[in-house]
């Protein structure tokens, strides 16, 4: 029998919104959401869904969701991890639990949102007081670039506890991969760079001064964005990129 957390979000479907989700998210051939299919739920509803079905659903409807063919079924069993997971402070056992789901299932967090919306949360959080080879590991050799981008963005919430070291040694990682580098990469590590610059100002343009000629352009323009107009124009006429 279907579980709530199903049955809720399937009730919402929408079929006016399914084609603007998929051009939004880059479905048709030889896009990096090829293949993907959507029920035309809007992500503010799918997050009532969760908030109302969380404490209600097990790692068994979790494995059914995650493995959905509809995109927005995955993203409801990746919030709901996250739910669970936060609200297991006191349970370590818990947590453990949350984060081997997520690392066994990446497979499935196969879109730029799925990753942004579980990855900082669930293993950024996990990692505050342990060892973070993981991350290097993913972004060094994640199979594929969703791996990849959760080991750059995980680290946000390493920069919102104060610590940026781990964000730039893997902004280094996807500065040595072979060229072109993703899109989709290189738009994450250059908002990372953006957030870690937020918390350090200097930093970042110390990071970037001998970095910039090897970076790519996106990255590079993603990185300042919020400098001052001035100090952005001048980073780009003085550092100018042959990428």
């Amino acid at each position: 029998m279907p579980h709530l957390l199903l049955e809720r979000m399937v009730a919402h479907t929408d079929p006016a919104q399914v084609d603007g989700l998929s051009r939004f998210f880059k479905c048709g051939p030889g896009q990096y959401g090829e293949g993907d299919r959507f029920l035309g739920i809007k992500v503010p509803v799918t997050r009532e869904v969760v908030k109302a079905s969380w404490a209600s659903t097990t790692f068994d409807d979790l494995e059914e969701c995650i493995s959905s063919d509809f995109h927005e079924i995955r993203l409801a069993a990746l919030l709901t991890l996250v739910e669970i997971f936060r609200h297991a402070r006191k349970d370590p056992e818990t947590r453990r639990r949350c984060i081997d789901f997520y690392l066994s299932h990446t497979e499935y967090v196969n879109n730029w949102d799925l990753v942004d919306l579980s990855c900082y949360p669930l293993l950024g959080e996990w990692l505050k007081d342990k060892d973070r080879t993981l991350l290097y590991d993913l972004a060094r050799s994640g199979k594929t670039i969703w791996e990849q981008r959760i080991g750059i963005v995980s680290t946000m919430q390493l920069i919102r506890a104060g610590e940026l070291d781990d964000t730039y040694a893997i902004a280094d990682i996807f500065l040595a991969k072979p060229k072109p580098l993703h899109d989709l990469l290189q738009k994450a590590v250059g908002w990372l760079l953006r957030e870690a610059g937020k918390r350090d100002t200097g930093r970042l343009k110390a990071w970037l001064a001998p970095r910039v000629c090897s970076m790519p352009r996106t990255m590079l323009r993603y990185a300042i964005e919020k400098f001052p107009e001035d100090e952005r124009r001048a980073f780009l006429m003085k550092y100018r990129c042959d990428y």
